[in-house]
């Protein structure tokens, strides 16, 4: 076989696009293959410039990098790092990367280029992109899920050590009450020292209270914190669920203190009444517990144009203003009530009820002049 049937086997059956251009970029020779990759015919190709094949926003610039080639010649081998396209007959675009060289003939210069159609490669290449942005955006996720799991975990592990803590001093009154107490009835054995008893015995289930209280806000709080807390609306009259809520608070009253209770608009609205009653005895108990004797703590609903207003008001201490940036800040307690009971949970908790019903609490407050509390929510109709 000589050499020129050798080169037209070669050139006729290879697997890649082979094409010929003279120093003018006129194309001379095209072998089937490159012909089935742009869809054309020889006889539409031959003598066309190059630029038939480059798709049309490139074909300015490519003369000027042909001329250059053309100028000072060097060969260039497969993948350069060049982002290139080719345009088939149909207009279509698709990858692909050209290996050049050149060669003189008596004939002329001539280039000779090598085209690849790598268009399954960028799918491939781009498909593995989108798989590692997948990936990673579903890593990030998973690390911001795991971030937030463990600084929920950090939390409820501070709160936890906080209880601890607030437990070994808040619960030694009451149980000292209590021990106490029980001591000293044990020791009255006559009729006549009933009225000791039971004044004692009152003792001890006022402790038992503050003991049940302390455990409850706890247990508010370590559901609100593990968001197992869930709004439950129902249809209620207001006058009424505020009035029985009421009822039950009575046996806190101080001597002389009363709750004056006003209710004006509608009475029928739709909101969560287990969580609103928690509102108002958190609340009322407040009012009730930093006031001083024979004074009247105010209680007032409105229920206006879909609007409900609910304001405990009381006479009491008053709140500093330093104080109320941190109201509703877990364990806070202000300044001035260091010498009365309570865990500091009360407002968070209230604050943390409000917000589930997308409700707003807002505080009054001045030292010695008592506090109002005024929650807004916008119920159902």
């Amino acid at each position: 076989m000589n050499r020129k049937i050798g080169f037209e086997v070669l050139f006729n059956n290879a697997t890649i696009g082979i094409i010929v251009t003279d120093d003018k970029g006129r194309i001379i020779l095209a072998n089937p293959f490159l012909l089935n990759q742009f869809g054309y015919t020889e006889e539409e190709v031959l003598g066309q410039l190059i630029e038939l094949l480059v798709p049309t926003r490139f074909q300015h610039k490519h003369v000027h990098h042909r001329d250059g080639f053309n100028k000072h010649p060097r060969n260039r081998p497969m993948g350069a790092g060049l982002e290139l396209f080719g345009r088939r007959k149909d207009g279509t675009e698709f990858a692909v990367e050209v290996s050049l060289g050149n060669y003189n003939t008596d004939g002329g210069h001539f280039v000779i280029a090598f085209v690849s159609d790598i268009s399954a490669r960028k799918a491939s290449e781009q498909a593995l992109i989108n798989l590692n942005a997948e990936l990673e955006a579903k890593v990030d996720e998973r690390t911001k899920a795991l971030s937030e799991m463990l600084e929920k975990e950090k939390g409820l592990n501070e709160l936890k050590s906080r209880f601890v803590t607030m437990a070994s001093h808040e619960f030694r009154t009451p149980l000292s009450t209590i021990l106490s107490s029980i001591f000293l009835i044990a020791r009255y054995e006559t009729t006549e020292e009933q009225p000791k008893r039971y004044k004692h015995i009152e003792r001890i289930k006022s402790a038992v209270n503050m003991l049940t209280d302390i455990l409850n806000d706890f247990l508010s709080v370590g559901k609100i914190e593990e968001g197992a807390i869930q709004v439950r609306l129902s249809e209620f009259d207001i006058k009424a669920h505020i009035e029985n809520i009421l009822s039950e608070l009575a046996g806190l009253l101080k001597p002389g203190q009363e709750i004056e209770y006003k209710h004006t608009g509608h009475t029928i609205l739709t909101l969560d009444p287990v969580l609103l009653k928690h509102i108002t005895i958190n609340l009322v108990s407040n009012a009730i517990k930093f006031s001083p004797t024979g004074k009247t703590v105010f209680l007032t609903t409105n229920y206006v144009e879909g609007e409900l207003v609910l304001s405990v008001k009381d006479q009491g201490l008053g709140i500093s203003y330093e104080d109320q940036q941190h109201l509703f800040e877990r364990f806070f307690r202000g300044e001035n009530v260091s010498n009365i009971q309570g865990t500091g949970l009360g407002l968070h908790i209230v604050a943390k009820y409000t917000e589930l019903m997308n409700g707003k609490i807002e505080c009054i407050s001045e030292l010695e002049k008592g506090t109002e509390f005024k929650i807004t929510f916008r119920p159902q109709q």
